[in-house]
């Protein structure tokens, strides 16, 4: 009869765990979705720009993930940010609930407003090429 209680209670868990994920799979996934290939270029360029929409002490990607995404960042707290780059560091975008958090928080803090797919499918396709 126990069992009865554990089944259940292990499926409403299974939602919470991360969905695994790989770069390639993210930038598939954020083509498809904006309906257009993904450009490394424009995704760099995103990235090194200097935007106006959003709050003023993060103009940039690079205020708090330096302008070389295999190299540490740091927030403005102090707190220190592992490299964006796969290639140097093999945890990033592999879990989809990390990668679109992050995302929302990055891209309202920076451009004032949610990403498109576009520019997520561009930002990852330009990190996975470093």
């Amino acid at each position: 009869m126990k069992y009865l209680f554990v089944l259940p209670l292990c499926l409403l868990a299974a939602p919470l765990a991360a969905q695994s994920t790989t770069p390639a799979d993210l930038v598939a996934q954020y083509s498809a979705e904006a309906g257009t290939e993904a450009s490394a270029d424009r995704g760099r360029d995103l990235f090194l720009a200097t935007h106006t929409g959003g709050k003023p002490d993060t103009p940039s990607c690079t205020t708090c993930h330096s302008p070389d995404p295999k190299a540490m960042g740091q927030a403005r707290t102090g707190k220190p940010i592992d490299p964006l780059a796969p290639s140097a560091n093999s945890e990033r975008f592999t879990d989809l609930k990390f990668v679109e958090k992050w995302f929302g928080r990055n891209c309202n803090s920076v451009f004032g407003r949610d990403c498109t797919a576009a520019e997520k499918a561009d930002v990852v396709a330009w990190l996975s090429s470093l």
